[in-house]
């Protein structure tokens, strides 16, 4: 009969296994920040906005705390990818995101919804403040201004506003904000 093999090697056997598990975790949980992470803004991409809003329903139904739903589109932004490259819109696209996140408080979340669309969750704001701010936030974007060899590029910005009602989901106020935003641009254009 062969004598008991050392417990030592079983410890760091365990001890390995272990320290792998960790390792394992920790990637698991980059690859899911990085599911919701715009790869060219970082920021948060749709499916990261539609998941932090849907918990911000939530906090709002339980707590009553007032929030509002800011959708920006960027105005005259095809001609700038059609006319100078994606490249320049790209860099456009850079300097709109670091306005939004530079210009709104470290709670509110700004995400990217589309190609050249934006949210923006404001807490602890009425539909009237919040309003007062995505104005701020259009005339911000609007006094972007990029060189693009002797070209100066810009945008203008449209933006709907919705108050959070708890009794809908992620989805109805997103598309009640994206319909706000476009009544929002019809009165921009005059028509």
């Amino acid at each position: 009969m062969d004598p008991p093999a050392p417990a030592v090697p079983l410890r760091a056997e365990v001890e390995h296994l272990r320290h792998e598990l960790a390792e394992a975790r920790a990637k698991i949980a980059e690859l899911e920040r990085r599911a919701d992470v715009d790869p060219l803004l970082d920021i948060l991409n749709r499916r990261g906005f539609e998941r932090e809003l849907t918990r911000s329903l939530a906090y709002v139904k339980r707590y009553g705390t007032p929030a509002a739903l800011v959708y920006i589109d960027l105005d005259g932004f095809k001609a700038i990818n059609d006319q100078h490259g994606h490249a320049a819109g790209d860099t456009l696209l850079k300097a709109v995101a670091r306005e939004l996140t530079a210009h709104v408080r470290a709670s509110d979340v700004v995400a990217r919804l589309g190609g050249d669309e934006f949210g923006v969750l404001m807490w602890n704001v009425s539909g009237p403040q919040a309003g007062v701010r995505a104005r701020e936030l259009e005339n911000r974007i609007e006094w972007l201004s990029l060189a693009q060899g002797p070209a100066r590029l810009g945008v203008g910005a449209s933006a709907g506003v919705v108050p959070l009602h708890p009794e809908l989901d992620a989805g109805a106020v997103i598309e009640a904000a994206d319909r706000a935003m476009y009544a929002r641009k019809k009165e921009r254009s005059g028509h």
